[in-house]
Order: structure tokens, then C-alpha cells, then sequence
């Protein structure tokens, strides 16, 4: 038999950890149809059941503020899953409830999880399991995700509920007479006319009209404008009546009413604390100090330097092994394929191109590691508390926080679902100001950029120098949001409150999981869009290539030096010392000729439509120290990040004779004519600010809901990096 399995929940409250532990290695990831928020998917065999299981996006409520809010919701709308899994965290189970309690209010057939209980009762917090069940209808079982407990007892209980296939009565909670009257009033309209009644229970739909919730009320608009008048026009009446009786508005009475409700079921035998209330547990005492006001900033940044320490230290070796792989395979190819533009393509477009980004993967895996470390134990949680502090002084919203960390505020992450995450913020323009300079983290596609130059120009200080690059993009980021919030987005900041989740120890399991899936999509982009952009670029810079006169220019001066090399070892033939003579002369020709043919593949790029482009923009991109070949990885680089080190790596390969007797990229950078180390902090600078890649831009258009800020941001971005590239040259060159 086959279950269609939700798995719903707080963020923070396991339930990523119990959907890796249920689905193991039987699971994928995916998108939900129109965003880009992950779906994952996995089976679970049990009994003779199979159970399809889906892992919902962490939320705490199902009011359509977030995107991922939206997704849960929709799916467990229009899905209609058998079971629907909540995942509560005991030791917070006030706050868990919530969610719990809008999942009932829609009928949906549920099991709670009382997760992480061990948690709840090291802290003194013992749960009358079987009472909570009673009063709230569903099953409630105790389980600790990390080390399986309960684990057996949930699932069958999941069976148990799928078996009766009887849809729950809707949870009905009072919110006060003056809203149920009204919440009456609209569900009989809604009833008698059928509105919407297919998708939603009548009294649902009412509640979420006086919410305000703008999915709800653009679906009403579409399906029966005279009654969504006529339920909004009610709505109006009773939140002026509410604002000038008690100055408060329904959707405060609402949360205010389920937080009642929970408040109700708990007092009623269900939660007992053996300890004060006051007395600190082991996540506060250690909030002392990890969240002081002077402490834990210096503990973050040494926090990020051990990061950065570790990645850069252990990924070396790994690193090295993947650089003479691809070596190894150049040079195979090189030998083994006839000379033409298959091998070009194959050496120079794929192995050089996709090669140079592949071998960062180990670098990239150490990095999301370390992430997913400080992410599973809780301590990125207290990164985003301490930093609303900061973003309060710049006209930010803490929320802006996660979504500069999600977008790479760390390392590693990325701007699209960064820019997404600005949909919890509630000012429109605080939403905006988060969008357009979320961008500006260093992301997954920037770090193979900072990796290759790093390597190449600052080898003895790797971390400090990764740490000073991190600082650069948050300062700029909210240097730039303080100028747009006092200029074309000026308006009050908005309060922010947060949850800071328990401290855990992560698990291995879940550690490898999470450090496997995003080092996959890396991998996954470098072998399909990174690979398809690489050869359409190798393409460019390989045509239309030299003209015939040029070529026999080059060929005549080839011929010229082999005559000059036989004549005079002809002439000196007969001496003691002719068998040296001969072997000196002979290695004179060949670099010689490597001479020649090194000039011609660099005036063959030069001639090719990628080096024209390059080279007509040279004249200013020379002011912040780049020259044509940087031209056209940074101009690569629009499409993606990550082709900028696959274009370097193609264009430094086809000024190449042999494959053979090159380095990899970095070394290839630091031994180049023009590079420095001063050209490549200038070049780290102008990555870290400039033009968000093509996918960041489409979705910023759909956030903002105008190409305008696209435009804007293509635009802004490009001209701030360049003029900030410029200073460090200039600068530098000056001292």
C-alpha cells in the first residue's frame, strides 16, 4: 500500500534531520512549480507500506507572508496528502503549537511529533504525551530524530491514520464575539455560493479574509468578484470597529486567540517544569557569552577565520589531486587526439573550461562542511540575532540577516534563493533595499573566483585574506542599502523578533546529507550550464580566427628559424663537439618555435570575436588593472560566476602550446605577464560587487515585479564594482 506522507514543521525543530533519517539515500531534490524554493522527496518502506514522503519547507505558520509558507500550504491544500506530519520541538512547544494548530483549523489529517524530547527533559520539561493527544485529537508521539527513538511508533501511527481515511472536522477556536459573529456571518455567504468551498472549509477562508491573507484574496477576486467585495467590505467594518474599541486589528485578535487556545490545552495537566522558570539552561548560559554585545562579534569573526582556516587547509591536498587529474586528462587528450578544433574544443573548452571549476569541488565540499556545521548546531541562528543590531543602524530588518546569509553571507550559498527569502519582510522597501544588495554576498559562484586568485597571489594567508574578502561584501552590502534606504527607498525601519533555536549537536548523517546535496547542485551546474556557456565561449575565442596572411607570416617565420638551426649545424658538423652542438641547437628551434606559436594562438584570441570584445574594452578596463583576456571572463561572467574561472582557464590554454608543460590555472596566473597581486585583489573587488548573474537578475524582475530594478541592478552594480576596482589599483599602484 502507498502513502502520500507532508512533513511540516518549525524551522529549527528536526524536521530535516527525521526526513534524512526516514528516506536515507532514497531521496531527491527538486523545485516547486514556479520557485525556487527546494522540494524534497523520499520513500519510506514500513510493513508492507510505502510512503511517499515529502518534506515541506520550515514555517512557523501558514499565513501567506513567506514564499515557503505559500508552498506548505498549497501543497497541503492542493496535494491532500494522506498524513501530514508536524514536527514540534518539545522544549519550545508553545511556540511549535501554532503551526499545529492552523494545520488542524484546515482538517487535514495529522500526527504530531514531539521532537527532540530528550532536549525537553534535560531541561526539567516533562510532557503528558497521551493528555496532549487527548485534547488536541491527533496522535502525539515522542520521538528524537537524531538518534531514531520513536521513530517505529510515529510511522505506525502515520499507517494507523492513513488506514481510516476519515477526514478530520476542521478545529473551530472562539476568537472573541465580535470576530465569530462577523467569521459567522461570512461563512454562510461563503457556504451558500460555494466560494472556493472545492479548495478551502468556508470558515477557513473567512478567517483568512480577515488576515488579510493576499493569496486568499486574489483567488476570491478571480473566482467571484461580487461576493470577495462583499467579504472584504465586512472585513473593513470589523477592523474599523476593532481599531476604535480596543485599538488592535483581527489579525492580532487571531494570533492573539490561538496562542490562548494553546496556552488553554497546556495548563490542562499536559507540561510540567520540574526547575524555575528563571533558571538559565545550558543554551542560555552559553547565549551569555556567544551573544554578548562585545564578545560575540569577535567570536563570530574568529568563528568565520577557523572556517575559512579549516576549508583552505584540509581541501589542499584534495585540491592538488583534482588539478593533476585534469592535468593529466589535458595532456592525455592533448597526446592522444589529432590536431584540429576537436582537440581545441576538448582540451581548452571542456577540460580546461569545466575542469578549472571542478577542481575547486573539494574546496566548495570543505566549505558547506563548515556551514552545515555552524547551520545544525544553531550558531548561524545567533549570527543573524547579533547582526540585527547592526542592520537596524543601515535601515535593515533582521530578517534581511538570513537572507544575506542564505544568499552567501558566510560562503557558499546563493542570491537567487537569498533574494526569495526577502519575501518575509514585510516594509516594501526594506524588502527591496535587502534584494538589490543580497547580491553582494559571496555566494557558491564567486568562491572558485576568490579560490583560483587567492591561491595564485596570496598562498601564505589564505583564511585572513578569504575573512577580509567576507568583510568587504557585508560592509558594502549594507554601505550600499544605508545609501538607498536615505535616497530612493527612504522610510522607517520595522521591528524584528527571532527565536533562537536550542543548541544541538549536528549529526553525522545529517552533516554528510546536507554537505552532499549542495556540493551535487555545484557540481551538477558546472557539468551542464557552466559546460554549455565554456564551449559556447571557446567557441568565440576560437573564430573566426587568423586571417591566411597572418598565418603564413607566422609560418614563414617558422621556416626561417629551422633554416637558420640545420645551416649552422651543418657547418659546424665534424667537430669533438657536434653530438652537444646538435642537442644545444636543437633545443634552441623548439623554443624558438614555441616562441612563434605562442604569439600566434595569442594573436589568434586576440582576433577572435571573444578577443576583439576583450580588447575594444581594454582601454578602460585598464584603469583597474585588467586586461583583454580578464575582459572576457568578467564579461562571461554575467551569465554566471563560476565562468570566469572556466574562461580564464580556456583562454590561458589557448595561448598554450603544450598542454603538457603548463601548471594548473593559479599557477599559470601568478607566472603571467600583467598579473600581480594588486590586479587580483582588484579583480576579487570587482567579482564581489559587480552584475548579479543572469538567473539573480530574472529573479529579482519577478520579486520587485519590474525589469526596472533588474536594469537598475545590472547597471548599479557593474558601475560600483568598476569604480571600486579602479581605487584599489590606483591606490595600490600608488603606494
Amino acid at each position: 500500500m502507498e502513502i502520500a506522507v507532508a512533513l511540516g514543521g518549525n524551522p529549527n525543530s528536526g524536521k530535516t534531520t527525521l526526513f534524512n533519517s526516514l528516506t536515507g539515500a532514497r531521496q531527491h531534490v527538486g523545485n516547486y512549480p514556479g520557485v525556487t524554493v527546494d522540494k524534497k522527496e523520499g520513500v519510506y518502506s514500513y510493513n508492507g507500506y510505502k510512503m511517499h514522503i515529502t518534506d515541506l519547507p520550515g514555517t512557523y505558520s501558514l499565513t501567506a507572508y513567506s514564499v515557503e509558507e505559500v508552498v506548505a500550504r498549497d501543497f497541503l491544500v492542493s496535494e491532500k496528502p494522506e498524513v501530514t506530519i508536524d514536527i514540534v520541538d518539545a522544549s519550545n512547544l508553545e511556540r511549535n503549537l501554532y503551526l499545529a494548530v492552523q494545520i488542524l483549523e484546515l482538517g487535514i489529517p495529522v500526527c504530531i511529533a514531539l521532537n527532540m524530547i530528550d532536549m525537553a527533559e534535560k531541561r526539567g520539561i516533562e510532557i503528558n504525551t497521551e493528555k496532549l493527544s487527548v485534547l488536541l485529537g491527533v496522535p502525539v508521539i515522542p520521538t528524537v530524530a537524531r538518534t531514531g527513538q520513536g521513530q517505529k511508533e510515529l510511522m505506525e501511527a502515520v499507517a494507523r491514520i492513513a488506514l481510516e481515511k476519515n477526514r478530520k472536522e476542521p478545529l473551530k477556536i472562539s476568537y472573541g464575539e465580535e470576530l465569530d459573529r462577523t467569521i459567522l456571518e461570512m461563512e454562510k455567504l461563503i457556504s451558500a455560493s460555494g466560494f472556493m468551498t472545492d479548495i478551502y472549509p468556508p470558515r477557513w477562508t473567512a478567517i483568512k479574509y480577515l488576515e488579510s491573507d493576499e493569496q486568499i484574496l486574489s483567488k476570491g477576486k478571480e473566482t467571484n468578484p461580487r461576493l470577495a467585495a462583499k467579504l472584504e467590505k465586512k472585513v473593513e467594518s470589523i477592523t474599523e470597529h476593532l481599531h476604535t474599541t480596543l485599538d488592535t486589528y483581527p489579525e492580532a485578535m487571531i494570533a492573539d486567540y490561538r496562542y490562548g487556545y494553546i496556552s488553554s490545552v497546556l495548563k490542562q495537566g499536559v507540561i510540567r517544569e520540574k526547575y524555575d522558570k528563571n533558571r538559565l539552561h545550558a543554551s542560555d548560559k552559553i547565549d551569555q557569552i556567544l551573544t554578548n554585545r562585545f564578545m560575540g562579534p569577535i567570536i563570530m569573526l574568529l568563528v568565520l577565520a577557523g572556517l575559512y582556516q579549516f576549508t583552505f587547509t584540509y581541501s589542499e591536498i584534495p585540491v592538488g589531486w583534482f588539478e593533476s587529474f585534469f592535468g593529466w586528462l589535458g595532456s592525455m587528450a592533448y597526446s592522444n587526439l589529432p590536431d584540429g578544433l576537436l582537440r581545441s574544443l576538448i582540451v581548452s573548452g571542456v577540460i580546461d573550461g569545466v575542469g578549472g571549476v571542478l577542481g575547486f569541488v573539494p574546496l566548495i565540499m570543505f566549505m558547506f562542511l563548515g556551514i552545515a556545521l555552524l547551520e545544525d548546531s544553531g550558531y548561524l541562528a545567533r549570527v543573524a540575532f547579533m547582526l540585527d543590531r547592526v542592520f537596524m543602524i543601515f535601515g535593515l530588518h533582521g530578517s534581511s540577516v538570513m537572507a544575506y546569509i542564505v544568499s552567501g553571507g558566510i560562503a557558499g550559498g546563493c542570491a537567487v534563493p537569498g533574494v526569495m527569502a526577502t519575501r518575509t519582510l514585510r516594509s516594501p522597501r526594506e524588502r527591496m533595499a535587502t534584494l538589490l544588495t543580497a547580491p553582494f554576498m559571496n555566494c557558491g559562484a564567486k568562491l572558485p573566483v576568490f579560490a583560483l586568485l587567492i591561491a595564485a597571489f596570496f598562498a601564505e594567508n589564505e583564511a585572513m585574506i578569504m575573512l577580509i574578502v567576507t568583510l568587504v561584501a557585508w560592509s558594502g552590502a549594507l554601505v550600499v542599502a544605508k545609501i538607498l534606504r536615505l535616497t530612493i527607498l527612504r522610510g522607517e525601519s520595522t521591528p524584528f523578533v527571532m527565536e533562537l533555536p536550542p543548541y544541538r549537536m549536528p549529526t553525522f548523517k545529517g552533516l554528510m546529507i546536507h554537505t552532499w546535496e549542495r556540493t551535487w547542485q555545484y557540481i551538477k551546474k558546472a557539468g551542464t550550464v557552466i559546460l554549455g556557456i565554456s564551449v559556447i565561449l571557446w567557441a568565440m575565442m576560437t573564430f573566426p580566427g587568423l586571417p591566411d596572411s597572418e598565418q603564413q607570416k607566422f609560418e614563414q617565420q617558422r621556416e626561417a628559424a629551422r633554416s637558420a638551426v640545420s645551416s649552422s649545424v651543418v657547418a659546424e658538423l665534424g667537430g669533438a663537439d657536434d653530438e652537444a652542438e646538435l642537442s644545444s641547437q636543437a633545443s634552441a628551434l623548439k623554443e624558438h618555435l614555441t616562441g612563434i606559436s605562442y604569439k600566434e594562438s595569442e594573436a589568434a584570441l586576440r582576433n577572435s570575436t571573444a578577443g576583439r570584445i576583450g580588447t575594444a574594452l581594454e582601454s578602460v578596463t585598464k584603469l583597474a588593472g585588467f586586461d583583454w583576456r580578464t575582459n572576457i571572463a568578467l564579461v562571461g561572467g554575467f551569465a554566471a560566476k563560476e565562468i570566469v574561472v572556466s574562461t580564464l582557464g580556456t583562454a590561458y590554454s589557448l595561448g598554450e602550446v603544450d598542454p603538457e608543460e603548463t601548471g594548473s590555472l593559479s599557477e599559470r596566473l601568478a607566472n603571467a605577464p600583467g598579473w600581480s597581486p594588486l590586479m587580483a585583489m582588484s579583480l576579487i573587488v570587482f567579482t564581489i560587487f559587480y552584475a548579479p548573474c543572469f538567473v539573480t537578475v530574472v529573479c529579482i524582475v519577478r520579486e520587485s515585479g519590474s525589469w526596472k530594478w533588474g536594469a537598475f541592478s545590472m547597471a548599479f552594480n557593474t558601475v560600483l564594482a568598476f569604480t571600486l576596482a579602479v581605487l584599489v589599483f590606483q591606490i595600490g599602484s600608488l603606494i
